[in-house]
């Protein structure tokens, strides 16, 4: 495995300011200057919001023009924007792909993709641990088209391969997944896929490029709920794919077709967001690895899953191809389903809510948020326990997270 995938003082490919071994800029660095145009007509230091739908013509030569590839513009606002192009070319600079589609969220990447190379009678493989929505959208609504599903446990490459037949055309897994936190060999998977002609796709929304980046492993394609990390602020809904470059213009002309397109203040956002990603992924890395710690010692702890921890199952996969290990640590208090939601309320830092990634902690009741319609039965068929806790450490100071932490478990 390269050196650059694993070191973990450069995570991404270097600090700010310093060169990946391969000569790249560092990561901070492409957080804040990769893919703006400078100068930008305006000669502005921020890229613009281009908040158009519609772009003239000057004259019919000029458009003939760009209709026979002799000139690159924007037509139409549901095939491309500047201020959207601008923030696709910095994550395509992160992830080290050659090319990036934004969204107008996670869901809507996920489910362009997913239509776009999956046809009646194709079968894809789906890791059991995952965004409920995605699992729901693959085995409810493709069904209904011809699609069949198969799922396995996370990280189970030979049940993986035991799965594969001629008409399976993907696999689609998160790592670490949501919300025990598995690491994906990518390694075995990507190894197994190229020998058996099948494409990958990973979403990396828990990771980011900050902590891994897949495509330099194999993997087809990348897939990022802006909204979490890469945006940072939960102030903003986006998705994007990242990958080769004829994988994502087959993407592109799908979108334009289906129109789940970013709009351009969302864009905005989004790369105002990008230019702190380095220094907020650095502190969710280190306030996750702190409440993790804290947390595994703490009596009233059952269980925590962090891949940084030496006792989770994935530890040493994540030690050697990610360089951290994210803000998100899930955790079973010594109790049921009510003395879990009375530890939460009890909770002075963390807001009560979905999602997660963003600069303020999060917390929420896993069965509740999440399952609550499924009943304790269900809640147990999905491996849920009622008492699990996910919390997303934001990038307040650690030492109050913890004292927080500490008063309300002192009380289960």
């Amino acid at each position: 495995m390269a050196k650059d995938r694993r070191e973990p003082k450069q995570p991404g490919g270097g600090r700010s300011g310093e060169k990946s071994p391969d000569g790249k800029p560092g990561i901070g660095t492409r957080s804040v200057r990769a893919g703006e145009d400078s100068p930008n007509p305006y000669h502005s230091i921020t890229q613009p919001i281009v908040q158009a739908a519609t772009y003239t013509f000057r004259n019919s030569a000029e458009l003939l023009d760009f209709k026979e590839g002799r000139i690159e513009r924007d037509e139409y606002g549901r095939y491309g924007n500047p201020t959207v192009r601008a923030v696709e070319r910095k994550l395509a600079a992160l992830d080290e792909g050659e090319d990036a589609l934004l969204f107008s969220s996670g869901m809507s990447a996920v489910t362009t993709t997913l239509l776009a190379f999956l046809a009646p009678g194709a079968h894809m493989i789906l890791t059991e641990e995952c965004y409920r929505r995605t699992r729901q959208f693959c085995t409810t609504l493709l069904s209904r088209y011809g699609v069949e599903t198969s799922l396995v446990a996370p990280g189970d490459v030979q049940r993986v391969a035991a799965l594969i037949r001629p008409e399976t055309r993907l696999i689609l897994t998160e790592s670490p997944t949501n919300p025990y936190l598995h690491v994906i060999d990518l390694d075995a998977l990507t190894g197994l896929a190229r020998e058996r002609g099948v494409k990958i796709m990973i979403d990396s929304t828990f990771a980011t490029p900050y902590n891994q980046r897949p495509l330099t492993f194999g993997v087809d394609l990348v897939i990022h709920s802006g909204t979490k990390y890469l945006a940072g602020h939960n102030d903003v809904m986006a998705g994007a794919v990242v990958g080769g470059a004829s994988l994502v213009s087959a993407l592109r002309d799908l979108q334009g077709i289906l129109g789940c397109v970013l709009d351009a203040h969302a864009a905005y956002l989004f790369l105002r967001g990008l230019k702190t990603f380095e220094l907020r992924m650095a502190r969710h890395n280190e306030n996750g690895a702190a409440v993790a710690r804290f947390l595994e010692s703490h009596r009233k702890v059952r269980k925590v899953y962090y891949p940084g921890l030496e006792g989770h199952p994935s530890y040493k996969v994540a030690r050697e191809q990610m360089s951290g290990h994210g803000g998100v640590v899930s955790f079973e208090i010594d109790g049921d389903f009510e003395a879990s939601n009375a530890f939460i309320d009890r909770l002075r830092i963390p807001r009560i809510a979905p999602s997660l990634g963003g600069v303020e902690s999060l917390v929420e009741n896993v069965a509740l948020m999440s399952y609550y319609e499924l009943g304790p039965e269900g809640w147990r068929e999905m491996g849920i326990a009622d008492s699990l806790v996910r919390y997303s450490a934001g990038i307040e100071d650690a030492d109050d997270i913890i004292a927080d932490l500490k008063q309300s478990l002192d009380q289960v």
